[in-house]
């Protein structure tokens, strides 16, 4: 028989929502909320712009003092990703002060669509950093049954989009899961748990298709350069009746080859599968990962996604916030491949 999960347990397992008033009964604005597409996209994950403002921090471009959406849309970029932790305010969890958490990214979603360019939420389904070397559950979902696990994870999917909805801003893609190839919510759902695994992101698709059924879902794996681990979990997936419409892909050098490893294997799941391509997080050899990336045929591989470009790895601005010669790439791009914004 079916586990179920009443009012008073899904208040434990989905920690901050009655303060924002998301279990009530909704009543959705008659705004129309109109998805964003482009044919090709230049996008950046930006989720620190947050608590950088809050230190302090300026950016500048030429000499003039613009916030980051604005140098971003001025030199070619259409799309922002956003990433959401359960309760960043746990005692393990991310930020005491909620960064990355719901009201945070609701503050930053507002900003996204209010400049005109596409948003992708990134559930981690952990209250920290999820990635291949962690992927650890939410507190509250500590103790919790296989079928527990699986309500929660379509729960919080689904209520945080309700919530985006509500305001007018419910994003264009959503991500299931940060850097999944060795599995989420350990030690439940590791790659070894196949069967378990496939469970696990079908509830998270479940969540967002029950909001909407025109949100692409992404898969995102950190396997840029590694064709054959690339497919063992996407076939398994498949096999498993998993349905994406994404696969994501990170690409740094010292984890995932060279950039003929990322070509490679960009070139062999372009023809393999049905689905779209993104390289969702990259830094360093900019050029030539949008190169690849938008010169390969079919336009199945959709585009890339600088990660924290303000403030990690090869930035776009120098210590005191001016743009500085890596932001010229991405002129270049724009012009060459012709990118919409």
């Amino acid at each position: 028989m079916k586990a179920k999960i009443g009012l008073k347990a899904l208040l434990v397992i989905v920690p901050g929502f009655i303060a924002t008033g998301v279990l009530s009964a909704y009543k959705f604005s008659p705004q129309k909320v109109k998805p964003v597409k482009f044919k090709q996209i230049m996008g950046a994950d930006i989720s620190f712009i947050p608590q950088l403002e809050a230190e302090g921090h300026k950016f500048y471009d030429k000499g003039v003092s613009k916030d980051a959406f604005t140098i971003l849309k001025d030199h070619g970029f259409n799309y922002v990703r956003l990433r959401i932790f359960n309760n960043p305010k746990a005692d393990s969890g991310y930020s005491a002060k909620g960064y990355c958490g719901l009201e945070d990214t609701k503050k930053m979603a507002l900003r996204i669509k209010q400049a005109g360019i596409g948003f992708l939420l990134d559930f981690h389904y952990s209250d920290n950093w999820a990635d291949p070397g962690k992927q650890y559950k939410p507190a509250a979902w500590k103790h919790l049954s296989n079928q527990q696990l699986h309500d929660s994870i379509r729960a919080f999917t689904r209520l945080t989009l309700l919530a985006l909805k509500k305001q007018g801003t419910l994003p264009d893609m959503v991500q299931v899961g940060n850097e999944i190839n060795h599995g989420i919510l350990w030690p439940d759902g590791r790659l070894k748990n196949l069967d378990t695994l496939a469970g696990f992101l079908k509830a998270g698709i479940n969540g967002v298709r029950a909001v909407s059924i025109k949100i692409p879902v992404m898969l995102h794996i950190a396997c840029g350069g590694q064709n054959a681990e690339s497919r063992y979990f996407l076939d398994n997936m498949l096999k498993r009746g998993v349905s994406f419409d994404i696969i994501g892909q990170s690409y740094y050098p010292e984890w995932h080859g060279t950039p003929d490893s990322l070509r490679d294997n960009l070139t062999d799941l372009n023809t393999r599968y049905k689905q779209d391509i993104i390289v969702v997080e990259y830094s360093q050899r900019k050029r030539e990962v949008n190169d690849i990336t938008f010169s390969l045929p079919g336009n199945k591989v959709k585009g890339t996604f600088i990660w924290e470009p303000f403030s990690w790895g090869e930035t776009i601005v120098d210590k005191q916030g001016n743009t500085n010669t890596h932001i010229a790439v991405y002129d270049s791009v724009k012009r060459a491949y012709h990118i919409e914004h």
